[in-house]
């Protein structure tokens, strides 16, 4: 499932990074505590309009940019998503059971190989 606040906040995140910004600059900015921003760029935090608008000022980053940018994410996984499921409701992907796979041994350096039979 596609979480809004978690697109949100790594849109939030690369900003800051491609600015080469702290938190702490950012939060000082923003009037917002260090800690809350964090947790809005990790997605455990929900934040209101007021604060998006606030933390986008302080990027110096057009809201409209952002939420344009969240928007773009948010198709992307829910595109890929949508592929998954049908791949999965499809049969086209099965799952890989233990006892088929080939057996492996150990050579002498430790490392494990596959077996082959000798024709």
């Amino acid at each position: 499932m596609v979480l809004l606040r978690r697109e949100l906040g790594d849109v939030l995140r690369e900003k800051r990074q491609d600015q080469g910004r702290t938190l702490r600059e950012v939060s000082a900015s923003a009037s917002v505590s260090l800690g809350y921003l964090s947790e809005v760029e990790r997605g455990e935090k929900e934040a209101s309009s007021e604060l998006l608008a606030s933390i986008c000022r302080a990027l110096d980053l057009p809201l409209s940019q952002m939420l344009s940018d969240v928007a773009g994410r948010v198709s992307l996984a829910e595109a890929a998503e949508a592929q998954l499921s049908t791949v999965l409701a499809e049969g086209l992907a099965q799952p890989l059971h233990h006892d088929a796979m080939p057996p492996r041994e150990r050579n002498r350096d430790g490392e494990r190989r596959v077996v082959t039979s000798a024709a």
